[in-house]
């Protein structure tokens, strides 16, 4: 095979608790990343030399600095280290996700990329080894290479499957980017919630700490929730800008898009609790 056209899939975080700043400067947290089958979708061709092109870029983002390159140069440096076969790739992206949004569509890029290039060059990494290397990517990386709903501590990466009820999920991008550094730096961000345990979120919920600085810096965030708040329990992703709400079925979560005000792009997506690259990684090991 020296073709793939793989689905990269979105998360939504359904808490967000930090639980304390470390010596790093990294935040310690507990979240729930709940995978939906709403995705970009990327397309990786084979080269014979050594080259890794990227195809239809996006605007404002240089190549050079796209998580999907970045993925397969550092895939590529890997393999030639350890004297594991590698090659060169044409990459087209078809991108569906929000920039900004708080879905993980870089990291769910770059986990993607990891993914294909290793089960098409025949490499056979472990899903340790390459969750190890998309680490060195982002905090989000690792949870998109394993391909399961996760239960997540430390900066992210600390994670473990969990069964999540079937739900459907009605997302909201406002119209505006987040920064997350902006958020994380803030003063006033809490930073000491005492950790939970997974019944207690599966009983009670949790909360986002970021959702209060993020809607006093970006008004759009802000008013996005509190018309969600009317129609479900509108909860912010991460850091923002996306917020969602969870439905039992899709006819309800259906309803309320067809009332969503037209200056926001929205969709609604079915929970996943597994990943649709799940066979890849099991087909290269």
């Amino acid at each position: 095979m020296v073709s793939l056209t793989l689905a990269s899939p979105a998360k939504l975080n359904l808490f967000l608790h930090i639980t304390g700043r470390r010596e790093d400067g990294y935040h310690n947290l507990q979240t729930v990343f709940q995978l939906i089958d709403y995705n970009d979708e990327i397309n990786i061709s084979l080269r014979d030399d050594s080259l890794f092109k990227l195809h239809h870029d996006i605007p404002g983002l240089p190549s050079s600095d796209n998580l999907i390159i970045k993925a397969a140069q550092l895939l590529n440096e890997h393999c030639t280290k350890h004297n594991k076969p590698s090659y060169g790739a044409d990459i087209s992206l078809t991108k569906r996700l929000p920039m900004g949004g708080g879905l993980g569509g870089g990291s769910s890029n770059a986990a993607t990329t990891l993914i294909a290039l290793n089960y098409l060059w025949g490499s056979n990494l472990s899903t340790d080894e390459l969750a190890k290397l998309g680490l060195t990517l982002g905090a989000d990386v690792p949870v998109f290479v394993r391909g399961y709903s996760a239960w997540a501590e430390g900066i992210g990466e600390k994670l473990r499957p969990i069964e999540l009820p079937e739900s459907w999920y009605l997302v909201i991008k406002p119209n505006c980017h987040v920064a997350t550094a902006k958020i994380f730096s803030n003063q006033e961000l809490t930073r000491d919630t005492a950790a939970i345990k997974v019944a207690t979120f599966l009983e009670q919920g949790g909360h986002n700490d970021c959702e209060n600085i993020v809607c006093q810096h970006y008004p759009e965030v802000r008013k996005a929730l509190q018309w969600l708040h009317k129609h479900g329990n509108a909860r912010l992703t991460g850091t923002g800008a996306c917020v969602f709400a969870s439905y039992t079925d899709q006819q309800k979560a259906l309803a309320v898009l067809d009332n969503t005000p037209t200056e926001w792009e929205c969709f609604v997506a079915k929970g996943m609790n597994h990943s649709p690259l799940h066979h890849l990684l099991r087909d290269s090991q």
